[in-house]
């Protein structure tokens, strides 16, 4: 990597390009009246809600870089918010919203519920962090920025996180009006720390606190090429809440007993990546120390054939995970990126190589959503599958977390956010930064 780059702060020349065409994502991908993001780049996509909360929290990014100025970032943001706040809600199948939760997938077009997805608490949680990211950045008495932060907070309030946990303490996956609640609930260490925390945190229909450690008791602690951790399978279990929460130096109850905290965590969760790649125990094609990174991603199934001396399974869209699988081979650059704060000794090596190994992997929005040389290299040269496009899901941790490892921007801001605060209080959390925060008002 060469050194930072004149007007990139904290990024070297490769990684401040690369934000820079990832976020460029949000600005065409999306439609500018509604604020709606599309999932991905395949041809009639519907637009994601996590897509749109992704956007929401890379817009102020783009305004310090100088990507986007301050207006254009203030007139999108503006039309995202306004349009959340004014959809049709309620139990009808075709709105886009109820109990202050929305549906995961939404029609560009019309923006009310797509292909009969579900109500999403997980993604509601990632579009209202987006909303809450704004609220802090654009604190100017402009009216649309005094509306921006009135609308996001009208938004956070109206989720009624005591009816997503169906009478129980673990919150509901998600809702449908047709089959009620789905039968999952978010249970076992993953990206559900987010909508916990915001859920706790609540002014108007708070999480009781006991859902909180009735989530942790579901945790797996285990022990990985010699690495202790709280374990997660794919590597963006461990990056998503850390797009906007700071863990360095603050615990709860479960981090604390084990002497460690979830920043501390997602490196040594990094770290078994690497370790898995080198040691390649299904010997696929192209792992080793500086090329790996496995996560939820698209990939080039479901097919099975013969390939590296064996006849394998490979996966279609799917979260990949180790070290246990499923792994067919497919490999996501972005998460590697996404994984920069936690442990840029080995990160920074890995994302020189993909660039050097596999520039063809990189296009118009930085890097595609996957590739597989395994796939297709029986007999056939090198044969390398590479995805043909992109995912807002995946767009959005790159440019966020690039931004919190060059400058801790979005952790900064969100540290000056009441209600994710008081909701990590309630959660048992203390330490670091969190103590030296004035608590605001508890639920």
């Amino acid at each position: 990597m060469r050194a930072a780059a004149h007007g990139s702060p904290g990024l070297s020349e490769e990684l401040a390009e690369l934000q820079r065409h990832t976020f460029a994502y949000f600005v065409h991908e999306a439609d500018p009246s509604t604020g709606l993001v599309r999932d991905n780049t395949r041809y009639g996509s519907p637009s994601s809600i996590a897509a749109v909360g992704l956007g929401l929290a890379c817009w102020p990014i783009a305004v310090e870089r100088g990507f986007v100025t301050r207006d254009e970032a203030v007139e999108r943001t503006v039309a995202t918010l306004r349009f959340f706040e004014r959809c049709p809600k309620g139990p009808d199948p075709d709105a886009a919203g109820h109990r202050g939760f929305f549906y995961h997938f939404l029609h560009l077009g019309t923006g009310r519920r797509a292909h009969g997805c579900e109500l999403s608490t997980m993604d509601t949680a990632i579009l209202l962090a987006g909303a809450l990211t704004a609220a802090a950045y654009f604190d100017g008495a402009d009216p649309r920025e005094v509306e921006i932060r009135a609308t996001a907070e009208s938004l956070y309030g109206a989720a009624d996180w005591e009816w997503a946990l169906d009478g129980e303490l673990a919150i509901r996956h998600g809702w449908t009006p047709e089959n009620g609640f789905l039968p999952w609930r978010w249970q076992g260490y993953n990206e559900a720390l987010l909508p916990y925390a915001l859920g706790l945190g609540s002014p108007t229909h708070p999480l009781p606190a006991e859902s909180y450690s009735a989530w942790t008791a579901t945790y797996r602690w285990r022990r990985v090429y010699g690495i202790e951790y709280l374990f997660g399978g794919p590597l963006f279990l461990h990056q998503i809440s850390h797009l906007w929460i700071d863990f360095r130096g603050i615990q709860d109850a479960f981090m604390r007993e084990k002497g460690i905290d979830y920043f501390e965590n997602s490196r040594r969760a990094t770290l078994v990546q690497q370790r898995y790649a080198e040691r390649n125990p299904r010997r696929f094609r192209g792992y080793s120390r500086d090329v790996w990174g496995i996560t939820a991603s698209d990939g080039p199934g479901p097919a099975v054939k013969r390939a590296r001396g064996r006849r394998r399974r490979f996966f279609d869209y799917c979260a990949r995970g180790v070290p246990d699988g499923p792994d067919d081979g497919t490999l996501s650059p972005w998460a590697v990126v996404a994984s920069l704060p936690f442990a840029p000794e080995i990160v920074l090596p890995t994302v020189a190589s993909y660039i050097e190994k596999y520039p063809e992997a990189r296009t118009r929005y930085g890097f595609l959503c996957s590739l597989n040389p395994t796939f297709g290299s029986e007999g056939s040269g090198r044969g390398d599958w590479i995805a043909k496009g992109y995912y807002g899901l995946d767009q959005g941790p790159v440019v966020v977390m690039l931004e919190n490892f060059a400058t801790g921007m979005i952790w900064k801001l969100m540290q000056g956010c009441n209600p994710l605060a008081s909701g990590l209080r309630r959660a048992g959390f203390s330490g670091g930064w969190l103590d030296a925060v004035e608590p605001g008002l508890e639920p």
